[in-house]
């Protein structure tokens, strides 16, 4: 338990911007192979993140007057407090990546700008429609129902963030390793992380569905499994593998399609 616990707080470490620091962060200490034990904890950061975000977004939509405008205040609200949160590491991931398959059809070139801190018109097109396309379907779940609409935001990211397990354990990592934030995920992932991932998401479903049991939770899981299945077929047919930056593309684009899924349902 102890060092599941070590795990848990590193993946916060490295995902968010939540401070795990002084004798915290010495106690949990580092290496590779804990980096990729704590795979196993990516939905567990879900849970948080969508925790605190769910709680912004009930917070505003509870505080703001009954108007029209007040779905959308609230989502955007809750958007920025996730922003904060990550340190917009996911989305960061997404405008590369963009910029990279944008920027060229070699593979090896696509790679080298994918590198470059820089943000291009790509990536700049891809941030600006993924951002406005959360925000947008969350003030149409909230305008459906607000109660919904939180517990949807809440398993929209632990289940976008057990997305990335599975393009880990079916892909290969590819690009400059060595210089890689996401270096220690080039060797496989064990199927004890992969299936505690998978744990952290059912726990997360199975409370949503306690507490809304007549919601069409199939189609959000629907739309996020087919966000991930693009996502895994772009990556092998663009990169034959994965990078750090298409992990967090494919966060990204499971969440949005988590959202649709749900959208699409209730209509």
């Amino acid at each position: 338990m102890k060092q599941a616990v070590r795990h848990y707080l590193l993946a916060l470490q490295f995902f968010t911007r939540i401070p795990v620091t002084g004798r915290l962060a010495a106690w949990v200490g580092y290496s590779p192979a804990m980096l990729r034990a704590s795979t196993a904890h990516f939905p567990g950061v879900g849970w948080l993140v969508g925790g605190l975000c769910a709680l912004v977004f009930w917070g505003l939509l509870l505080g703001l007057p009954p108007v029209p405008a007040a779905p959308w205040v609230a989502a955007l609200g809750c958007t920025v407090a996730s922003v904060m949160l990550t340190g917009a590491f996911h989305e960061d991931g997404l405008a590369d990546l963009a910029d990279g398959l944008g920027g060229s059809h070699q593979r090896e070139r696509a790679l080298e700008i994918m590198k470059d801190s820089r943000i291009g018109s790509f990536g700049a097109i891809a941030l600006v429609l993924a951002l406005f396309t959360k925000v947008a379907l969350l003030a149409l779940l909230a305008q459906a129902n607000a109660y919904l609409a939180v517990l949807v935001l809440f398993a929209a990211h632990v289940t976008s963030r057990t997305a990335p397990l599975f393009v880990i354990k079916g892909m290969a990592h590819v690009g400059d390793v060595a210089g890689s934030k996401s270096k220690p995920l080039a060797d496989s992932l064990a199927w004890g992380s992969f299936f505690g991932g998978l744990l952290w998401w059912g726990l997360a479903m199975g409370l949503v569905m306690w507490r809304w049991p007549t919601a069409p939770w199939w189609a959000g899981v629907l739309g996020a499994a087919l966000g991930l299945a693009w996502m895994a077929r772009l990556l092998h047919r663009r990169l034959q593998g994965f990078t750090g930056d298409g992990l967090g593309a494919t966060q990204q684009v499971s969440e949005v399609g988590f959202y649709l899924g749900m959208a699409l349902a209730l209509s």
